[in-house]
């Protein structure tokens, strides 16, 4: 197959009337697809839902010293704490056990630093003439969406194969307005990318203008491969630690895509000295979170090992999918030069960087064929993305033969799009 930059004006015009003979045809079969939110599908829910039948009888809800039942122990069960330091590789003493949403537990602690001000802050946040906040793009909608919320002037980073561009980062960091950055460093959302060794620890040791400098560590796909065997990561609390900034990150974690989403166990993970500080403020807040679902997922998962033999189960449903997609495009996008995207290996997400001004076109023609998506411009903040280039698919949700169907759907409708483009040059 010729690719389309190769390709004569003749050329392009015979081809954009074979794509639009297939699209016609695919929207004339009323399709209704979605491929939007990086949902686990049914298959994953009905393979964890034995979680509700491990809790013992009324005689035995004693666990830790704690009755599970009962008011208290605000940091969670010392168990649950265990786990998740083994999982995350740390220590339970930095770790701090809340509801059922990683997100909640970001949002919340960035709306502490604006009604109290964090550890090492002068003064609340919503004192400041202004905060801003770096958010490396492509990246995860709901984060932006936080920021926003708060009113953050929020700058865009650009992701590299590595992470986030440290040389941008570290210029943008001698601002003191700045403020903070999300990370999603293990799988990104949407790119797929592993944060290098060398971006941890540059991001760990670089010098911040501003004291109270918060890294939003969100390790949301830390064990969760869908390829090959678990991938160790560093644990950004020793990390930081070892570069004289033991109070700069805050970490969350979830079991959304290990357990069952909106019914699992969030945690966030810091110094201990943050987490004296934060538990001041949450004990006005609440008097404990769920422990009877703490004890659920404790008894479920049992440990590290248990844990990632659950996510190898994850793997053999997902990596299937994840092949359909990327074989999908390999074969039927690749040879043309319209696109380029990443490889992952584990998250929950393909992200796709199609010819600059062909997102927003590419996803209305896939909405018209019946094939929902997530919106063109999400993954920057805002919601502009720049370039109009990058989509995310998300594979997670939809059975293999609808999956198969919205690729073939996706792949006309980016074909269709990148023609338009470069027949009006």
């Amino acid at each position: 197959m010729k690719a389309y930059t190769e390709m004569s004006r003749q050329e392009l015009l015979r081809e954009k009337e074979t794509v639009e003979q297939a699209y016609a045809a695919l929207k004339a079969q009323g399709l209704q697809l979605n491929i939007a939110r990086g949902k686990p599908g049914k298959e994953q829910l009905d393979m964890v839902s034995d979680i509700f039948d491990v809790l013992p009888g009324s005689a035995s809800f004693e666990y830790d010293g704690v009755d599970v039942r009962n008011y208290g122990t605000l940091d969670g069960l010392p168990s649950v704490k265990k786990l998740f330091a083994d999982i995350l590789g740390t220590q339970p003493e930095n770790v701090f056990v809340g509801g059922n949403a990683s997100l909640q537990l970001m949002y919340d602690t960035i709306a502490k630093a604006y009604t109290h001000g964090l550890l090492h802050s002068e003064k609340p946040w919503s004192k400041l003439d202004e905060v801003k906040w770096l958010c490396p793009a492509p990246g995860y909608d709901r984060h932006f969406k936080v920021s926003e919320s708060f009113g953050m002037t929020m700058i865009t980073v650009p992701m590299l194969p590595t992470g986030p561009d440290m040389d941008v980062v570290e210029e943008l960091v001698k601002d003191p307005a700045v403020k903070g950055m999300w990370c999603v460093p293990k799988y990104s959302n949407p790119d797929g990318i592993i944060y290098s060794d060398e971006t941890v620890h540059r991001i760990a040791a670089m010098e911040t203008a501003a004291p109270d400098f918060l890294l939003m560590w969100d390790n949301a796909y830390c064990v969760h491969e869908f390829d090959g065997d678990f991938v160790t990561f560093p644990d950004m609390l020793s990390v930081c630690a070892a570069a004289g900034h033991p109070d700069r990150v805050f970490e969350f974690a979830s079991t959304s895509k290990i357990t069952l989403p909106g019914a699992g166990v969030a945690v966030m993970a810091a110094s201990t000295e943050n987490l004296d500080y934060m538990r001041k403020l949450l004990t006005v807040q609440t008097i404990g979170y769920d422990k009877t679902n703490q004890l659920r997922h404790l008894l479920y998962l049992k440990d590290r090992a248990h844990t990632l033999a659950l996510m190898k189960r994850h793997a053999a449903i997902l990596g299937p999918k994840f092949k359909a997609v990327l074989e999908t495009l390999d074969r039927e996008i690749a040879p043309l030069n319209i696109a380029v995207w990443q490889k992952p290996k584990g998250g929950y997400f393909v992200s796709v960087n199609a010819m600059p001004g062909t997102a927003k076109r590419t996803l209305a023609l896939c909405r018209e064929a019946g094939v929902v998506m997530t919106g063109a411009g999400a993954t920057y903040p805002y919601g502009v993305d720049p370039n109009d280039s990058n989509m995310r698919i998300a594979p997670s949700l939809p059975l293999p033969e609808v999956l198969r169907q919205a690729m073939d759907v996706y792949c006309v409708c980016l074909r269709l799009a990148a023609l338009e483009k470069l027949l009006q040059e």
